[in-house]
């Protein structure tokens, strides 16, 4: 039990919360009421094992960065907590669960499921040559609502395109955000983030404009799936909660970085999650 709470914190488990909601978003999009428990079955398995192997394999990726900096020393790896080995099995037997559940759903799922894992290895990457790193994670969560739909319609016909844009540029001003706590270790480590090139300052106002553009596509989504004011309600406390990321951290003040980077973002992907099922269910 101690090594699975162990585990669990590794991955940070919690933060399944922001990626799940928008998978299952995309599948009760596509089918515009509940998806068969089938499907809700096998898209939150299909999740959790993405997001198990993706998060261990940026903690293999990163234990000697992690080790060196002060913030992150006490991980699970650098720390001893769990060997690699452990890791890597760890790793084989998340993909095996995500493979396994996308082959369930159907054949697109399945043709998908190699890109959409592939990707989210490669973001742990990009630290090491692109302050893009933040972009590309949020391509990667990007894949969850397609994937939700995909699982559920069976095909990508009709998909709205701009929900995926949204959930891009909210993850990546949040990471942003959260990447400011690093910015001096990133600068000497020669690790590349936006706030380690361009300042946190400057940083912090990227975010912002990516968090304008992630609401004004969520907006849009709600406008383009005829979803009804049940959904812009939840709009509204998005666009509260956007806000109140950004009052209560800031370049000079990141002590309320963990509210603002979990509770916040948390709170953002149930509200329209739940706020666009309410809207579908109304309107069937």
């Amino acid at each position: 039990m101690n090594k699975l709470l162990v585990l669990l914190e590794m991955i940070k488990f919690k933060h399944s919360v922001f990626a799940l909601p928008f998978a299952l978003m995309g599948a009760f999009l596509a089918g515009r009421d509940i998806p068969s428990l089938r499907v809700f079955f096998w898209v939150v398995l299909a999740m959790v094992g993405a997001r198990t192997a993706a998060m261990t394999f940026n903690r293999i990726a990163d234990y000697r960065f992690d080790a060196a900096n002060p913030r992150t020393k006490d991980r699970a790896i650098p720390a001893g907590q769990v060997s690699l080995n452990e890791s890597w099995l760890l790793i084989a037997a998340a993909a095996a669960l995500f493979f396994a559940a996308c082959a369930m759903l159907n054949p697109l799922c399945l043709v998908i499921s190699p890109f959409a894992l592939a990707l989210t290895f490669f973001y742990s990457l990009t630290k090491r040559f692109t302050w893009l790193c933040h972009v590309v994670l949020g391509v990667a969560l990007a894949i969850a609502p397609i994937g939700g739909w995909a699982a559920a319609a069976g095909s990508l016909s009709g998909y709205p395109w701009v929900l995926s844009l949204g959930v891009l540029f909210w993850v990546a001003g949040f990471d942003i955000i959260y990447a400011s706590q690093d910015a001096e270790f990133d600068r000497h480590a020669g690790l590349h983030s936006m706030p380690a090139a361009l300042g946190r300052k400057n940083a912090f106002r990227l975010a912002i404009f990516f968090h304008v553009l992630a609401f004004a596509l969520f907006t849009l989504t709600g406008w383009l799936q005829s979803l009804n004011v049940v959904y812009y309600l939840g709009i509204v406390l998005t666009g509260a909660a956007l806000f109140y990321q950004h009052l209560i951290v800031n370049p000079r003040d990141l002590s309320r970085i963990e509210m603002s980077f979990f509770s916040m973002n948390g709170f953002i992907s149930l509200t329209l999650f739940i706020a666009a099922c309410i809207s579908l269910l109304m309107k069937g």
